[in-house]
């Protein structure tokens, strides 16, 4: 057998992932490997394929008993015999599997690595024939991850005291260069075959929120998502009550964990939520590593992570089937200075010998807050920002995060970057970046009168908001026109290219967002409840639930989401349909796959109407409504224009051109409506009318019959200037879409 038929068989995929059959190839060519791939990438086949294919017993070493338990349960459903080995089980138990193994029950055991170099373990791996080694979450050996476990520095010890080497390979999501070259070196891996795949998610959406209340920030994301799973993640304990209680009295599906809480109940809580009992878990960030759940939605951290690595890795437990999801970060400076308490108060560097060294090590948990704090701060692209930190191919605009999004308009901001960098030099590269922006605004605090700032050239030189410059000192450090030091103090001092712009020799151009927008909109989320055969599809969760239930084991288990929504795609009437849908195996199509099938077969009869889309994409799948194809320069059909969504609050034509537009780029429909166009068609209908203002400049205000109409008036402020927008309600968002075809000319 193969390891394409063993994938098919057992997994019921037709072909593999990225990366996976290079890494499989290696492996059964017995060549060490080590695999950098993203959550999601399918890293546990590239280890679970081979050892199916391998005479002997493969260890999976992995330091997460929730994870062990997960693939365990997995592999059995699969039809694959497996087992783990951790402080879950009793002395009894573990001898019992360790007698299966010896008379080779499994093909695949899982062992936590505080258990390799056990007399009792170091005995049975004499007895048995280990074909491979896997080390899982691999990141854990070097101190230079964020996961850093020392139990991880005595695998290698236990690979040499084998009578025979195995092949070894090594696997992890989140890996800097100077980690991956740690897990390489410390593991003594052997002309290793190295994969990196990419780091990038592409069905994730990374969205950064600076809101001025987060309760209500986090209630309006989970809002959007109803009845759909998700994790939100809190720095203390605290904050995971007060948060989950937030949720629950707002009607919310939600539960809590955290290391205050008792062992049961953490169990208890963490059940509910893999079998879909509480639709949202609060926790910290204990919580999660190795819950292999593929149904997460959306993960919103409510603090700042302490480095990027935490939040990725956080982050990415969202969309693990693949579907769109949501990463959204409700930033506030308070966290950091949380985060700064907690590096010089920790008890983490218990055991150091010198002083020196613990600075070191403080000075590093500085630095990865930093990086993590621009992250936050930033205006350029957050998914090309991760991908850059972790070494992978930058991408400059993605598309799909919200600084790509981002409505403000692309600004020059050249000599407000001149006086920010003028101001640094002026005050000797001693301070931080808040007294720089306070010193540029004109600030009266006592600080700067005592110490003579307010007599510098450069005070009050700008009419800045601070958000505003706050953004254009980030870009400045990003870009290397400024350092910001590591430390409990981040001083700025001048970079190498801030000559450049004192000499005049370079432009600084960024898109600066309007002030009262920074708390950002976010894009409608994509939901399978809008889907053409969505009853089948919430039928098949129902079947799926039961079938968890009476079988103990997570929904996920049986079959993940994305399953299901193929099943609703092609539609199967028969056994070796049901074979083609992707993640049905043979053993699951014998337990599970007449009761689907059934299912689907009684849904078709019911409903004729829904037709076999087995040709068509995922991604066609999940937003094709209607089958309907616009020509170049043709109409757009009524039934299109009322797929656009409208809302009961009040909104402005920018947001309204941006929904427009979005149906436009899924029906692929070549026009490009603008805020602009719809304004001068509300002018033309009498709706607006342009006058001058106090500085000359037109602007677009209500007529009387617009605001008869019900057009609201609304008066903004951006930095030290004050501005009106033109609010529009949902009778006139329902005329201007019905009438896009006249405002584009069409």
């Amino acid at each position: 057998m193969k390891a394409i038929d063993i994938l098919d068989k057992y997994f019921g995929y037709k072909e593999f992932k990225t990366g996976q059959e290079s890494a499989i190839s290696a492996i059964l060519d017995n060549r060490d490997v080590l695999g950098i791939m993203p959550t999601g990438a399918g890293k546990s086949v590239c280890y679970q394929v081979p050892a199916m294919l391998f005479h002997g017993v493969t260890l999976v070493i992995s330091p997460l008993i929730a994870l062990m338990h997960d693939q365990v349960i997995s592999l059995k459903e699969a039809g694959i015999a497996a087992a783990y080995i951790n402080s879950t089980l009793s002395p009894m138990q573990i001898e019992t599997v360790l007698y299966n193994a010896k008379c080779g029950k499994y093909k695949i055991i899982y062992v936590a690595p505080e258990r390799l170099n056990s007399n009792m373990f170091l005995e049975f791996s004499k007895t048995v024939d280990i074909a491979m080694v896997t080390v899982d979450e691999a990141h854990c050996i070097s101190q230079w991850g964020q996961d850093f476990r020392p139990s991880y520095i005595e695998i290698p010890e236990f690979i040499n005291s084998l009578k025979t080497r195995p092949v070894v390979s090594a696997f992890t999501a989140t890996a800097t260069e100077k980690v991956k070259n740690d897990i390489a070196r410390i593991l003594e891996l052997e002309n290793p075959e190295i994969l990196v795949t990419g780091f990038d998610r592409k069905n994730l959406y990374f969205e950064v929120q600076h809101p001025k209340n987060k309760k209500d920030a986090l209630l309006k994301i989970v809002q959007e998502y109803k009845a759909e799973s998700g994790i939100v993640y809190c720095t203390s304990r605290k904050g995971v009550e007060e948060v989950c209680q937030t949720l629950i009295d707002g009607g919310y599906s939600a539960t809590r964990y955290h290391a205050g809480l008792g062992m049961a109940e953490r169990k208890t809580n963490q059940e509910d939520f893999i079998n879909d009992r509480k639709k949202i878990m609060v926790a910290t960030n204990a919580f999660g590593m190795g819950i292999d759940k593929s149904n997460v939605n959306f993960v919103v951290h409510y603090n700042l992570p302490k480095d990027l690595e935490s939040y990725y890795q956080e982050a990415g437990r969202a969309g693990r089937d693949g579907s769109d999801a949501k990463c959204i970060l409700l930033y506030s400076p308070q966290d950091v200075l949380t985060i700064k308490w907690m590096i010089e108060n920790t008890d983490q560097y218990k055991g150091e010998d010198t002083e020196e060294a613990i600075q070191e090590l403080k000075d590093r948990e500085y630095k990865r807050l930093s990086i993590m704090t621009f992250y936050a701060t930033v205006n350029c692209c957050l998914r090309s920002y991760i991908l850059n930190y972790f070494g992978d191919e930058s991408i400059k605009d993605c598309g799909n995060c919200s600084n790509c999004k981002e409505t403000g308009d692309t600004e020059n901001v050249t000599v407000d970057s001149k006086q920010i960098l003028l101001c640094v030099r002026a005050i000797k590269e001693s301070f931080g970046a808040s007294m720089v922006i306070d010193i540029l605004r004109g600030s009266n605090r006592e600080m700067i009168r005592s110490r003579g700032f307010k007599d510098l050239d450069c005070y009050n030189s700008t009419k800045r908001s601070a958000n505003q410059l706050k953004l254009i000192v980030a870009h400045l450090v990003y870009n290397g026109y400024l350092i910001q030091l590591n430390g409990q103090y981040p001083l700025l001092q001048l970079g190498d290219k801030a000559i450049e712009v004192f000499e005049g020799n370079d432009e600084i151009l960024i898109k600066l967002p309007e002030d009262s927008k920074r708390d950002r909109e976010r894009k409608p989320s994509k939901s399978y409840s809008g889907k053409p055969a969505s009853g089948l599809f919430e039928k098949l969760r129902d079947i799926r639930a039961d079938l968890a239930t009476l079988g103990r084991v997570p929904s996920y288990i049986i079959f993940p989401d994305k399953t299901l929504v193929n099943m609703c795609e092609k539609m199967p009437k028969t056994h070796e349909e049901m074979l083609q849908v992707s993640g049905v195996g043979e053993v699951k199509m014998k337990r599970y796959g007449e009761e689907f099938l059934n299912a689907i077969i009684d849904y078709a009869n019911e409903h004729p109407e829904i037709k076999n889309t087995s040709n068509a994409s995922d991604s066609e799948f999940i937003v094709e409504l209607i089958d309907i194809t616009v020509k170049p320069g043709a109409k757009v059909p009524k039934e299109i224009l009322d797929l656009v969504e409208t809302t009961d609050e009040l909104t402005i034509v920018t947001n309204i051109a941006k929904r427009v537009q979005q149906v436009f780029e899924v029906y692929d429909i070549n026009e490009k409506i603008t805020a602009v166009k719809i304004g001068s068609w509300l002018v033309e209908k009498g709706y607006l009318k342009i006058e001058l203002n106090n500085l000359g400049k037109n602007i677009k205000v209500a007529t009387d019959y617009g605001t008869e109409k019900g057009v609201a008036q609304e008066e903004r402020v951006r930095g030290n200037d004050s501005y009106i927008v033109n609010l529009f309600p949902l009778n006139l968002q329902k005329i201007i879409i019905e009438n896009v075809n006249e405002i584009l000319g069409l």
